[in-house]
Formats: structure tokens, sequence, C-alpha cells
């Protein structure tokens, strides 16, 4: 437990967030190794740990709400990436049966025309 708390402590300081006040009325950690009587001291370490506990829950749900927002942006990429991908798949059918209709076109014989018969009967 002291380990978590010394290693808080000193990411705490790394992060610039230790207060340099050392009145009880302000948050932040102090130096309690100053206290010269055993009780005061030992207040001093308590109003520490809890500090550094209110800390640890703020940041817990700070990074909480910013994780549960990611993961309902990435749900609204999923469903955007899904409707685009059934849009490219309809635009590729669409053109894949115009290309097979223009084939189709271009492979049949040509229709004969009507008039040599009309062109018999005039003479």
């Amino acid at each position: 437990m002291f380990a978590r708390i010394a290693a808080a402590l000193l990411a705490l300081i790394a992060l610039g967030v230790v207060g340099t006040a050392h009145a009880q009325d302000v948050p932040g950690i102090e130096i309690c190794t100053v206290e010269k009587t055993m009780e005061r001291r030992t207040s001093c370490l308590q109003s520490n740990v809890d500090f550094l506990q209110k800390t640890i829950n703020k940041l817990t749900s700070d990074h909480q709400q910013k994780l549960d927002a990611a993961n309902r942006q990435i749900e609204s990429l999923k469903s955007s990436v899904a409707s685009l991908q059934k849009l490219v798949a309809d635009q590729q059918a669409a053109q894949a049966k115009l290309t097979e209709d223009l084939k189709k076109k271009a492979d049949a014989p040509p229709v004969k025309d009507a008039t040599p018969a009309a062109k018999d009967g005039t003479k």
C-alpha cells in the first residue's frame, strides 16, 4: 500500500500537482517529516493519503468518461462505415449490371431494316 501511495505521490510531483502551501485548509501534498510530534505527523500523512485518494478517484472518473465517449464515437463510426460499405456494394452491383447490359447490346446482331420490302412494293 505504501508503495502505491509513494508511486502516486511521485507521479503527482512529476505532473506538478503537488501544492507548496503548508496550511491545512489548502488541499495538496505536505512534507510531513518537518512535524515534531507523532500525532501531527500522522495527521499530516493521513491528509496526504486523503488528498491522493481524492485525486486518483477524480482522475479515474475523468478517464472513464473519456473512454465512454470514445466508445460511443467508435460505435457511431462503425455504423457509418457499415452504411458506406453497403452503398459501395450497391454502386458496384449497379456498375456491373450496366457493364453487362452494354456488353449484351454490343454483342447482339444488328436489327434488319424493314425498308427493303417496302422498296420491292414500289417498283
